[in-house]
């Protein structure tokens, strides 16, 4: 509220000293003097008068345009609210409106208590008392296998034979993202995400939880130094699917995604206000392929990898241009490379690979994702048809023989996002090797050790309802060809209910 004051300079009684004097001077003068002097009195005080109503007028002017200018004020601080017209009544009308306006901030005050103790009721402490937020999804998954596939749930290869229909929430996932301190002006940080599928047994019995991926690094503006268990640097973009989550889809056609702990340095460099370069380098503790597996070579309990054996870590890096700058979801292209020393009884031998990996943003909604990979000996890392090499052994003197095997492959996805909660997928994925490199030593019974080639062909659909539930309907057709007799197919519908958190 305003207040104004307003002062007149007028002596205490002024006009009654006025009368004082005037009749006091006309009981000692002459009647004309006396006349005279009461007249100019008289027109002084008209004067003064004059000039203060004057002054009256003037300051009611001004309360009139201040009354006008906080009615202005009132009207833009609650748009579309009636505000009256100046009146006499106007100050009691804007006591109201600012008692409104604090019981208004009140009841905000109350709604934001309310949820910051509902936050605090609810909030992950952990024994650092850093924050940790867990997330997860809950998957609900059921399939129907046209024919043999080597895995029910999440098939990557066909085998020939019957084939089956079930349901599974195996690959459910768990995990938790956490923010340490800053140590040497870095964030620190960490995240890890497990599944249940780390058995192969039928029943929920012999599931047992299972490590995916983790992370954990210190993090400056443009560097990053990190250990992780995850997939090579040279395959970093995966293809969408929420029916094959244990083990990604296109895995072993082309995919290379096999997790395998690393150590590792990420710089970026700023190239322009919209574009930025990446530059990665890893050490790499790679595991060994699935096959090939004999019980005739010596074994010893839990016997470390053949590239543990060779002791030394296999080292890999990528280069990539990214735009928009710093965004993974951007365009960006890439070109990987991978070494790594193995050694197997007395022999060695090194496995390789190169890269190119690219994800371009299309018009009409599209996005283009793709790997390609040529390499040696990456069973490994996800490729090679289940294998690093092939070996015979030489009945006359014992010995076994070997031979790395050259391994191409890699994958390619188009993506239709329809809106922020549809989106259309349709992907191939193939991985192989050099069949006559394979085939002499081709012994096995499965098509898994004798494999040479697998293709799969896949398209799905995806619908988010709302943020957090995501529903899924995929069609997978898997080509597997081994080294002798032929190909087996087979056809995997997928149905898949999952709620985030």
């Amino acid at each position: 509220m305003l207040g104004f004051t307003l002062a007149f300079c007028v002596r205490p009684g002024a006009s009654q000293m006025v009368n004082d004097q005037a009749v006091s001077k006309m009981d000692s003068s002459a009647p004309s003097a006396g006349s005279a002097d009461i007249a100019e009195r008289v027109r002084k005080l008209t004067d003064d008068m004059a000039r203060t109503q004057a002054r009256l007028e003037e300051s009611q002017r001004e309360l009139e345009q201040m009354r006008r200018e906080l009615a202005d004020l009132l009207r833009e601080l609650q748009p579309g609210a009636a505000v009256a017209r100046p009146a006499q009544d106007s100050g009691d009308q804007d006591a109201s409106s600012l008692r409104a306006a604090v019981e208004d901030l009140r009841e905000r005050e109350e709604v934001a208590e309310s949820q910051i103790a509902t936050h605090e009721q609810a909030k992950v402490e952990s024994s650092s008392k850093y924050p940790l937020r867990l997330r997860g999804l809950v998957l609900f998954n059921a399939f129907v296998n046209a024919n043999g596939v080597d895995q029910p749930v999440t098939p990557a290869i066909a085998v020939g034979g019957a084939g089956s229909t079930g349901a599974s929430m195996r690959q459910t996932i768990l995990g938790f993202d956490a923010t340490g301190p800053h140590l040497f002006d870095a964030q620190s940080y960490a995240d890890l995400d497990m599944d249940f599928s780390g058995s192969s047994g039928s029943t929920y019995t012999s599931a047992l939880a299972r490590l995916r991926t983790a992370h954990a690094g210190l993090r400056w503006t443009n560097t990053d130094v990190w250990f992780a268990l995850d997939r090579p640097l040279l395959s970093p973009l995966m293809p969408s699917s929420l029916t094959s989550v244990a083990q990604p889809a296109l895995s072993w056609s082309g995919n290379l995604w096999t997790w395998n702990p690393q150590v590792g340095a990420t710089r970026q460099i700023a190239l322009n206000g919209t574009s930025s370069l990446r530059l990665q380098a890893a050490l790499m503790d790679e595991g060994d392929a699935p096959y090939p597996a004999s019980s005739a070579m010596p074994q010893i309990p839990q016997p470390p990898g053949t590239a543990e054996q060779s002791r030394w870590p296999g080292a890999e890096a990528r280069v990539a241009l990214l735009a928009p700058s710093r965004d993974d979801a951007g365009n960006q292209l890439g070109i990987g490379a991978f070494v790594a020393p193995h050694r197997v009884l007395d022999y060695r031998y090194d496995a390789w690979a190169t890269s190119l990996d690219a994800r371009l943003h299309l018009p009409g909604r599209l996005e283009f994702t793709g790997d390609v990979y040529r390499g040696l000996a990456l069973g490994g890392l996800g490729g090679g048809a289940y294998k690093d090499y092939a070996y015979s052994e030489d009945s006359t003197s014992g010995k076994y023989y070997f031979r790395p095997l050259d391994s191409m492959g890699g994958w390619t996805q188009l993506k239709e996002k329809v809106s922020e909660r549809l989106e259309f997928n349709m992907a191939f994925g193939t991985d192989q090797i050099v069949a006559h490199q394979f085939r002499p030593y081709a012994t096995g019974s499965s098509i898994a050790q004798n494999l040479v080639a697998n293709r799969t062909f896949t398209g799905n659909v995806i619908f988010r309802p709302s943020t957090y539930l995501l529903l899924s309907l995929e069609y997978r057709h898997l080509e597997s060809a081994p080294a002798n007799g032929a190909a087996a197919e087979s056809n995997v519908i997928g149905l898949a209910g999952g709620y985030s958190f």
